[in-house]
């Protein structure tokens, strides 16, 4: 799987210049909820990407090896945070590559692997997740700070879930809060993102029948490889 690599690499020269901290992946120890809960702005500390504030949060797939388990953070952790920031969150998975030589197969994997993230619960970390706008920000407890939630807390739960498909083989979470990062840029290399796993679903389920009046043909233009899936796949 390398039709995201370019855009992972787009993301890492983005992230090179800041101080991340890097946490290996241990089991988690962190509370999850059993579903979505609602936290009131009464219980909340503070929102990342509250407001008009950036909130951009992307998934990509690769088979590189030097993708480990891990939690990255750059910029404050939230016990170090005291009010509304800019927030970016950044999940890159490891796959084996046969789950994506079998069409069929394929579809199944992807879909599952994309909706994982949308069923994770960590207590005092609520994703308020807007697909259409592209934003997701994320309210945070003012009780979850008092018991140490951090990052590393959450992310551990979110790779766990990940890790609960056969195909993931590693799960690097980045979580961004440093003010000098290029928050609109990344927004716009997520949105790639989205729109190339998209083109994934549709050439997967044989929606995808006519390159030339294709609404996601400039994805196709735009990301190497994509095209020559669909024509691998067709027929």
């Amino acid at each position: 799987m390398e039709l995201y690599d370019e855009l992972i690499a787009r993301c890492g020269d983005m992230l090179r210049p800041l101080p991340c901290r890097r946490f290996p992946y241990e089991p988690p120890v962190w509370e999850q909820e059993t579903e979505q809960r609602i936290l009131f702005k009464k219980d909340t500390a503070y929102e990342l990407g509250g407001g008009s504030l950036a909130a951009y949060s992307g998934v990509a797939y690769t088979s590189d090896d030097s993708v480990r388990d891990e939690v990255v953070v750059c910029g404050p952790d939230l016990p170090q945070i005291k009010t509304d920031v800019p927030y970016a969150a950044l999940t890159v998975l490891r796959v084996d590559d046969s789950a994506w030589t079998d069409r069929e197969q394929a579809y199944r994997a992807l879909r599952r692997l994309e909706y994982t993230r949308y069923h994770v619960y960590p207590k005092g970390f609520l994703a308020r997740i807007s697909a259409a706008a592209h934003r997701e920000p994320v309210r945070i407890g003012r009780e979850a700070i008092r018991e140490g939630l951090d990052f590393a807390k959450a992310g551990r739960l979110f790779a766990e879930a990940y890790h609960r498909h056969p195909e993931v083989l590693a799960a690097r979470i980045v979580y961004v809060t440093d003010p000098d990062f290029p928050y609109e840029a990344f927004g716009e290399t997520v949105r790639t993102m989205d729109a190339v796993t998209e083109s994934l679903n549709e050439i997967f389920n044989d929606l995808v029948m006519d390159c030339a009046s294709c609404r996601l043909k400039p994805v196709c233009d735009e990301v190497e490889g994509l095209r020559q899936l669909h024509f691998q796949t067709s027929g």
